[in-house]
């Protein structure tokens, strides 16, 4: 992983987006290209999408006849025509690409800069398979293969971390990002109604503030067409724990410009990272037996 210089941009106009996406590419590809040109319009520099941006489809049988590789995927040929043609740099938030074996999906997002190139991917490490009250059983790991690396993407604004949604539910993950001197952490997501209204706002605050960095969590909203319906409340949280942006269920751009000084000042005023220590651990079980011998 790299970790931040002294060389890094001061200050980032991030472009959030909200969407409720279709089950086509081509629908998607037409929103975000208007979401693409106000982003531009507002001087931003960076454009965010939420989860699934490419496509949102449960039916698995007609989204593989869609779904194929990077190479071929037009929602990520649109989103690198689009950073091109404005020099924005877009993270993806995540698309379902076709998976190594032909089997399942992976859950992949993009990091483009403002040439078009790809400079960073990751695949969704931890996958919703939960079993909620009164809710009918989620196994994403049945069309989705969970990816095995995390990725910490290099920016002219310093080292900005990569996930996708159920991640922010581990955080260890984004420990590991701020070790490494990450100033954002990525948290695109399509979540849940329950979980939304009951978890989101607070675990987004958790992570930004244990790790004094930047949250910035585009998220899917409404209802959509292949039947579900997703939270919203895309939000960006400073280092200090402040949402500088909550976008309620309000589908469109939020910009807004961050100051990533924020992240070496919280770091220094309180510094969890430098005061971590290593530990033994003994479960009581082990206590017990030891005492007993």
């Amino acid at each position: 992983m790299t970790t931040a210089t002294t060389g890094d941009r001061a200050t980032l106009r991030l472009a959030m987006a909200q969407m409720c996406a279709s089950n086509t590419h081509a629908r998607n590809i037409e929103i975000v290209t208007g979401l693409a040109a106000e982003a531009h319009a507002a001087g931003a520099e960076l454009l965010a999408l939420p989860e699934a941006s490419g496509m949102v489809n449960k039916d698995v049988a007609s989204a593989r006849l869609s779904v194929t590789d990077e190479a071929r995927d037009p929602f990520i040929a649109a989103c690198r025509e689009l950073a091109a043609k404005y020099g924005l740099w877009i993270h993806t938030g995540s698309t379902p690409l076709a998976g190594a074996d032909g089997g399942r999906f992976s859950n992949t997002s993009h990091l483009i800069d403002g040439s078009g190139a790809i400079v960073a991917r990751y695949d969704k490490i931890h996958l919703f398979d939960v079993d909620l009250p009164g809710e009918v059983s989620r196994r994403e790991s049945d069309r989705y293969a969970p990816g095995g690396e995390a990725v910490l993407a290099e920016t002219p604004w310093g080292p900005f971390g990569m996930s996708v949604c159920y991640d922010v539910r581990f955080p260890h993950l984004y420990r590991d990002y701020a070790h490494a001197g990450a100033k954002v952490l990525f948290i695109p997501s399509a979540f849940a109604m329950s979980t939304g209204e009951a978890h989101w706002p607070t675990l987004l605050r958790a992570r930004a503030i244990e790790n004094g960095a930047y949250v910035v969590a585009a998220a899917q909203c409404g209802h959509h067409d292949d039947g579900r319906e997703t939270w919203g409340q895309s939000m960006i949280v400073d280092p200090w724990g402040t949402v500088v942006e909550d976008m309620g269920k309000r589908i469109g751009l939020a910009v807004v410009d961050l100051d990533l000084s924020k992240v070496e000042a919280v770091r220094r005023s309180i510094p969890s990272l430098a005061n971590e220590r290593d530990y033994t651990f003994q479960p009581a079980a082990m206590r017990r037996g030891r005492q007993t011998a």
